[in-house]
């Protein structure tokens, strides 16, 4: 295992060298070769890695020390066990398909810029693999700012449009925010705990009393983190703005990568959470209002990818708020099939995107079924999953979480309800108008709709397998199953599951009725969208509260008002007063004064013997005063 885990985040490295320092000398077949063969070949070695550790093989395998100073120790460590060999199944499996995808979407590149974006990608992998690898916070916090930064260059792929540039600054320093909430949590770790290594710092909070001042505080930090790289609220404005880079980068951003690391990062620090009631309950109730804002938002846009970019953040809320009631396995449940469903539905927009010449406004689409139909039938798979609906894997994950919501209080389950009923209704909207009904387009996009090559559908169809049987590895006790991925997760949250042993757990009548109840809503939801907007899409313009929700209840106004308008306007005034009349002033008043001064030096100079022999008595005197009095 120690040999073979070095290779998981080395291939996507090396992919990363090559494509990116011989970017003007490779061709687009061989980039796309090396791009995703990397990613391939970490695939491999991962599910490897997996079938070890299933066979109990796990632990922290040690490279070399990264930090040695006194008292404090940190080495750079990877941590194998049964989390992050399940993460790094979801990032390389998923990444692949997307890389693989890539190669027929992004084909119009150049040679350069083509291996420009295969460089990112493979860099976007390494990071987020370094991340889920790490054996303690500041390695972890390595490919948290990894991702960050490729997430940067990703968005700003296009740099020549200053729109795309904009929400790449923008994705960039709203992330910033949340990574300094993370970097004051380690520095508080070091300092309570004297280290950063997760085994010590679980086993040494583990002695500390529930809701202990130190660890709520810890684990709000490491939630604000959470929240800026997961996109919750307050800082989820950035993740529908990512949609400005390449469809399979949304994919990739939104799906297998950047955004669940907020998720990954809480399930790793379970019982810190455990620990801090208080903290959890801030989680939860973030998470489900999150889950609420961004369903509301969705119902109205009418951009094919802002919709999954809202959907994104709103199935976010939903892992969060599972993280939040204790059900830790339930979110990384969510994690997993969202990455199979969201992907699915991302690279199906992409392969609409390209068949409609990049046509996004879905207002302009309908009747695309005859004319796309694999991508068809796996988006519309990809809606069933999401909406969840049995025996799709959505339902199985989101039934979890809502399961434990409402054992953890009612109001939960019905406000998570509610938004797996917009969630439906949303994904059928945006499924009904883009699929059914008349062709809304130009005559010229009809005659050349097509379906997409090879290389993009084979992915659609892989992710659609995985979307309709992945909930089967979590079918739970109430429907006959022995949940396989709690069993596996199990020793991860072995001390969280102990100390919630109390909590109260629903009978099986109870629990028939919360899932009857929420499938029978979510598909009144499906046939309402899909009877009224196969026949009569929503072409015309928003009014009312429907204006409201199509620009997003005005939040990036809000934001633009209260935020960065007064920031700018403090920037200009330290440029302009304190920049310029104070610092500038300063400087160039220190030029100014010897300037003057050697003029006036100069003067003394005069080259007259008469001048000299009178400053010299007069110097003279001036020294007899100074001695006769002073």
């Amino acid at each position: 295992m120690s040999k073979l885990v070095y290779l998981v985040p080395l291939f996507p490295l090396a992919g990363f060298l090559i494509n990116g320092l011989a970017r003007k000398r490779l061709s687009k077949s061989l980039t796309g070769i090396i791009g995703s063969g990397v990613i391939l070949a970490s695939f491999i070695v991962s599910i490897v890695l997996f079938y070890d550790v299933k066979a109990g093989h796990s632990g922290a395998v040690s490279l070399f020390d990264f930090i040695n100073t006194g008292t404090l120790k940190i080495p750079f460590a990877f941590q194998v066990d049964q989390l992050s060999s399940v993460f790094l199944l979801i990032i390389t499996g998923v990444g692949f398909l997307i890389h693989l995808y890539s190669t027929a979407y992004m084909h119009e590149e150049s040679n350069e810029h083509f291996a420009r974006y295969f460089a990112y990608l493979n860099l976007f992998v390494f990071s987020m693999l370094l991340l889920v690898l790490g054996g303690n916070y500041l390695i972890m916090f390595i490919g948290w700012e990894g991702v960050g930064l490729c997430s940067y260059l990703l968005i700003g792929y296009w740099f020549k449009n200053n729109d795309y540039t904009n929400a790449a600054k923008k994705a960039f320093i709203m992330n910033r925010i949340g990574d300094f909430g993370f970097l004051l949590a380690a520095f508080w770790m070091i300092q309570q705990f004297g280290s950063l290594t997760f085994a010590d710092v679980f086993s040494k909070a583990d002695g500390m009393k529930s809701n202990d001042m130190v660890l709520v505080g810890i684990t709000l930090l490491l939630f604000l983190g959470a929240a800026g790289k997961s996109a919750q609220i307050p800082l989820y404005t950035w993740l529908p703005d990512a949609m400005a880079g390449p469809t399979p980068v949304s994919a990739l951003i939104h799906a297998a990568t950047m955004v669940t690391a907020g998720i990954y990062m809480i399930a790793r620090s379970n019982i810190l959470y455990t620990l801090a009631p208080t903290t959890q309950g801030v989680v939860a109730a973030i998470g489900l209002a999150t889950a609420i804002l961004a369903a509301t938002i969705a119902l109205k846009q009418n951009d094919i990818k802002k919709v999954l970019a809202y959907s994104t953040v709103s199935q976010l809320g939903y892992m969060f708020l599972g993280l939040g009631v204790g059900a830790y396995t339930g979110a990384v449940f969510h994690v997993m099939t969202h990455a199979f469903f969201k992907a699915l539905l991302f690279l199906g927009a992409g392969s609409v995107i390209h068949a409609m010449h990049h046509e996004q406004d879905i207002r302009n689409m309908g009747g695309l079924k005859k004319h796309l139909p694999v991508t068809h039938w796996t988006f519309l798979i990809g809606c069933i999953a999401i909406a969840g609906i049995p025996p799709l894997s959505g339902f199985f994950s989101k039934d979890e979480i809502l399961a434990a919501a409402f054992s953890k209080n009612a109001v939960y389950w019905v406000v998570g309800v509610l938004g797996a009923i917009m969630t439906a209704f949303y994904m059928f909207r945006l499924y009904a108008t883009t699929f059914l009904g008349k062709f809304r387009g130009t005559h010229e996009q009809e005659h050349h709709l097509h379906e997409s090559p090879a290389a993009m559908t084979i992915p659609l169809i892989v992710l659609a397998i995985l979307s309709a049987v992945a909930g089967f590895v979590g079918v739970p006790a109430v429907l006959g199953g022995s949940h396989h991925l709690e069993h596996f997760l199990a020793p991860i949250f072995a001390g969280s599951v102990k100390k919630l042993q109390h909590a109260h757990h629903l009978d099986h009548n109870t629990e028939y009725m919360l899932m009857g109840a929420s499938v029978a809503l979510a598909a009144i939801a499906i046939l309402y969208a899909v009877s009224r907007f196969s026949k009569k899409p929503d072409l015309d313009e928003a009014t009312g509260l429907g204006k409201v929700l199509e620009n997003k209840w005005y939040v990036d106004e809000l934001y633009n008002n209260i935020i960065v308008k007064p920031l700018r306007n403090l920037s200009a005034f330290f440029n302009n007063v304190f920049e310029k009349m104070g610092v500038d002033g300063a400087v160039n008043g220190v030029g100014k004064l010897v300037n003057y001064g050697s003029r006036q030096l100069r003067l003394l100079q005069s080259g007259q013997v008469a001048a000299y022999i009178l400053m010299m008595v007069v110097a003279a005197l001036i020294l007899f005063i100074i001695q006769l009095f002073v």
